[in-house]
């Protein structure tokens, strides 16, 4: 081949190339589509956000959306906006409003799954002096407020909510507060045909090694799980879940 014809040869390929490249930008389509897949949602203060756990996807959150119980992890899209410190004011006001950015209008019904860990930072603040009949009024507002809205904004959502395991700090009252949260956090769940009461307190009672504070050396007010705790967190859920 002479070298004229190589190179009109070589300039035919490349044009051809540049035919079919852009043809082929014309036409592409995504690979893959989420419009339907399940979107499992965690809200919730530091026992969503897996704090204490080692690591912090030992929490109960990651093992439910890796176990299957919700669905296959393939087919399923996780948003976790679990923040240490949350009250059920802060849920309300900061985490409440971003739940339709995630459950957003997809042209497709797809399955939406919320769990919701609430209350554990209200109590703390009867622990520490302030009037219980206040900080159980409001933490009664707030859950109202919040599965209220995700009920009427989200129909299609399921909503599983945890009571208050006791975290045997041995503190005066401490017992009895969690007693008036649970029922309150009961009877306001129950009033909302599609929230479920995940019974977290029950799972933990008279049980060893699932608390941080039972280890040696540990802060006497770590309320925390360890990764054991964290399981039987996830354990209990999954249970709840798996009824429907």
């Amino acid at each position: 081949m002479t070298k004229r014809a190589w190179l009109g040869h070589t300039v035919i390929v490349v044009l051809c190339l540049g035919v079919l490249l852009t043809a082929s930008t014309a036409y592409a389509q995504y690979w893959v589509s989420f419009a339907d897949n399940t979107r499992y949602m965690a809200l919730g203060d530091s026992l969503s956000a897996g704090y204490g756990a080692h690591p912090a996807t030992q929490g109960f959150v990651y093992g439910l959306y890796q176990s299957g119980v919700i669905d296959n992890v393939n087919n399923t899209l996780l948003c976790n906006i679990g923040v240490p410190n949350a009250t059920s004011g802060d849920v309300r006001t900061y985490q409440l409003p971003q739940v339709a950015l995630f459950f957003a209008d997809t042209g497709t019904a797809y399955r939406q799954i919320i769990t919701l860990t609430v209350g554990g930072n209200d109590l703390q603040q009867i622990l520490g002096g302030a009037d219980a009949a206040t900080v159980l009024n409001t933490l009664a507002v707030n859950l109202s407020a919040i599965l209220g809205t995700l009920a009427g904004n989200f129909p299609l959502a399921r909503i599983y909510v945890a009571n208050q395991y006791d975290p045997g700090l041995g503190l005066p009252g401490e017992a009895g507060a969690i007693a008036a949260a649970n029922a309150l956090i009961a009877q306001v769940v129950g009033s909302v045909p599609s929230a479920t009461l995940v019974d977290v307190f029950s799972a933990f009672q008279g049980r060893s090694g699932l608390l941080l504070v039972e280890r040696k050396g540990a802060d006497p007010f770590q309320v925390h799980p360890t990764n054991a705790g964290y399981q039987v967190m996830q354990t209990t859920f999954a249970d709840a879940i798996g009824k429907h």
